[in-house]
């Protein structure tokens, strides 16, 4: 996909169009964006292969699942609120005002 860009095949045949933003990903990379990007790549790669094979899939998506543990967005937050935010809950009362069902009456 670079090789793309650095051609012109993006930009009308300009190779130099995107030079600065190659540059960047090249020769001034701070944030590391390329220093992986051959193992995604190949990652990627290995993905699209199996997502091919529907068996495959399935049984690479059930294990997943399986395997992936007790998980609550409930308990995420409550965990963040307790170690994060030092917040604790706020109760709940009577909700009112448009659209609340105390106005349905």
């Amino acid at each position: 996909m670079l090789d793309l860009i650095a051609t012109g095949t993006f930009s009308a045949g300009d190779s130099v169009l995107f030079s600065p933003f190659l540059g960047q990903f090249f020769h001034d990379d701070p944030y590391m964006l390329m220093a992986d990007y051959r193992w995604y790549v190949d990652a990627q790669e290995t993905v699209s292969r199996a997502f091919k094979d529907r068996n495959l899939w399935a049984r690479m998506s059930i294990l997943n699942v399986a395997r992936s543990g007790k998980f609550s967005s409930d308990r995420a937050v409550r965990q963040y609120c307790d170690d994060i935010w030092h917040v604790g809950p706020i109760p709940a009362g009577p909700q009112t005002g448009p659209g609340s069902t105390q106005d349905r009456h």
